[in-house]
């Protein structure tokens, strides 16, 4: 960590004011969040090795504010408290619209150069810590970030590439629907969703509804599945289709 970021995160203040966070936050998280698996949406979770997101690891997305909004859905309402750190566009209302918990979510929309160090701060109190990095960071700071994060149990997505990412989550073939002979509009999308891990394997791919004509987030069945398919899932709010319109 460049000694700037470090004084940021180490000085007695900046120490004291983290370590009441992360007192206060980790009080009112579920017990259920024990375990070393973080739930995951459904429709993603079993492309993911071990069938969750870890804590203590570190995942790259494909920037996609739908993909992530649907990564962090699941671990919200199960009790995560989740920052977003670097990405002023994240929009607050869209986020409940795919289920994200807004009174677990921190947003540090514009960090500068300092965001190292605050995505490190975020990893001490909160569950779960997005960031977009602005440019590279050395390798003994990725070190340092690893092993904070293994020590405080926080899992990190970064959109983005990042070196020794559990996995890589991206989105192919995406598909929009609703849109008529030069009229209608955008009402559903399908895309596939595919997980690659640094261990190595074949990626493991499923197509997916991001999200579907009622604003779900659900696997694509085959034909003959979905013709007797029961609906399923809350559906997120009309805020979100304005906001996957923008995306």
């Amino acid at each position: 960590m460049a000694p700037a970021a470090a004084t940021l995160v180490e000085s007695s203040p900046a120490r004291a004011s983290v370590r009441e966070l992360q007192a206060r936050i980790r009080s009112m998280q579920a017990a259920t969040l024990d375990s070393r698996l973080v739930p995951t949406h459904p429709a993603i979770a079993s492309l993911l090795p071990g069938g969750g997101l870890k804590q203590g690891a570190t995942y790259s997305v494909a920037p996609s504010a739908t993909l992530l909004m649907t990564l962090l859905a699941a671990p919200s309402q199960a009790g995560s408290w989740c920052a977003v750190v670097g990405m002023p566009e994240f929009g607050a209302e869209a986020a409940a619209g795919f289920g994200v918990d807004l009174e677990r979510l921190v947003l540090v929309p514009d960090p500068g150069e300092q965001w190292l160090a605050v995505t490190a701060a975020m990893a001490d109190a909160m569950s779960i810590v997005v960031t977009r990095p602005p440019k590279r960071t050395s390798d003994g700071n990725l070190a340092r970030l690893s092993a904070r994060l293994r020590q405080r149990g926080s899992t990190l997505i970064v959109m983005g590439s990042w070196p020794q990412s559990e996995a890589m989550l991206s989105l192919s073939d995406s598909a929009w629907s609703g849109i008529g002979a030069g009229h209608g509009h955008l009402a559903a999308r399908q895309a596939t969703v595919t997980v690659s891990t640094r261990l190595g394997g074949a990626p493991r791919s499923a197509r997916v509804w991001l999200p579907d004509p009622e604003l779900r987030v659900t696997r694509v069945l085959p034909p003959a599945e979905s013709a007797s398919a029961t609906p399923a899932g809350s559906a997120a709010s009309a805020v979100a289709t304005d906001y996957l319109r923008a995306v």
